[in-house]
């Protein structure tokens, strides 16, 4: 029996700031949406990623954080003006967010906006907090996108300020290594193609008749895997390749 796809949408948000009281997201809008998304465990090139007029201002605390400034969201679209395509993007999607409660409190205070009754996230699609996850695995240590890029070996050096779709490659990267799978190789099924936002149409995978030719590691090439499992263990206390 052939299994269905599993379709994971790793997403981020970017806003206008966060209440110092009461419900964080009251008062305060989504101006960036990034997601990336990952079918049966592969970067699929299949991107979602939009800037959001908000029609207030960004508080400047928030600005500090990402950036992004009034002036550049006057002409963007509004949420209501996209989010028929994010729905329908996201849904029967698994999302994989990295402290769901703080993006997925404002996506449905932003559904809640629209004024046309439509249910939580939660029911029409499965969430996973990555946040959580990692600090079942790294009890008492930092957990940040940026501490776990680094406990996985993992280049973050073009995040100078946080953005969205960014953060969302970076955390679909974190969150491949933290479940034990594949992040370097970016196709879908084998023998497919799948076109990206960019228009650019991914290669398939080409295997040859006579099966994958098996080449063994060099001596200096296993002195020198171990070397890496050692730096692993340094940075992030524990390797699963050696669990």
């Amino acid at each position: 029996m052939i299994s269905s796809p599993t379709r994971q949408i790793v997403l981020d948000t970017e806003t206008t700031g966060m209440n110092k009281l009461g419900v964080h997201y009251e008062g305060h809008r989504i101006i960036e949406i990034g997601a990336v998304e990952v079918v049966n465990r592969r970067l699929t090139g299949r991107n979602f990623h939009v800037y959001l007029k908000p029609d207030r201002l960004i508080d400047p605390e928030a600005f500090g954080v990402h950036g992004i400034s009034d002036e550049f969201l006057a002409d963007k679209p509004t949420f209501a003006d996209i989010a028929d395509d994010f729905i329908e993007y996201i849904r029967g999607g698994e999302l994989v967010i990295h402290n769901a409660t703080f993006d997925i409190g404002f996506m449905d205070y932003e559904f809640d906006m629209l004024g046309r009754n439509l249910p939580k996230t939660e029911t029409f699609c499965k969430i996973t907090d990555s946040l959580a996850m990692a600090r079942k695995l790294f009890p008492g240590k930092r957990n940040n996108l940026d501490a776990l890029s680094d406990r996985y070996l993992i280049d973050n050096s073009k995040r100078t300020l946080h953005g969205a779709l960014l953060d969302s490659e970076i955390l679909a990267e974190v969150y491949l290594m933290m479940t034990g799978g594949q992040t370097s190789i970016k196709f879908t099924h084998e023998g497919e193609q799948n076109t990206g936002a960019d228009g650019q149409g991914i290669q398939r995978i080409k295997r040859p008749a006579s099966g994958l030719k098996v080449i063994n590691a060099s001596e200096q090439e296993l002195t020198w895997h171990e070397e890496r499992l050692d730096l692993v263990v340094k940075k992030g206390g524990s390797c699963l390749w050696r669990s």
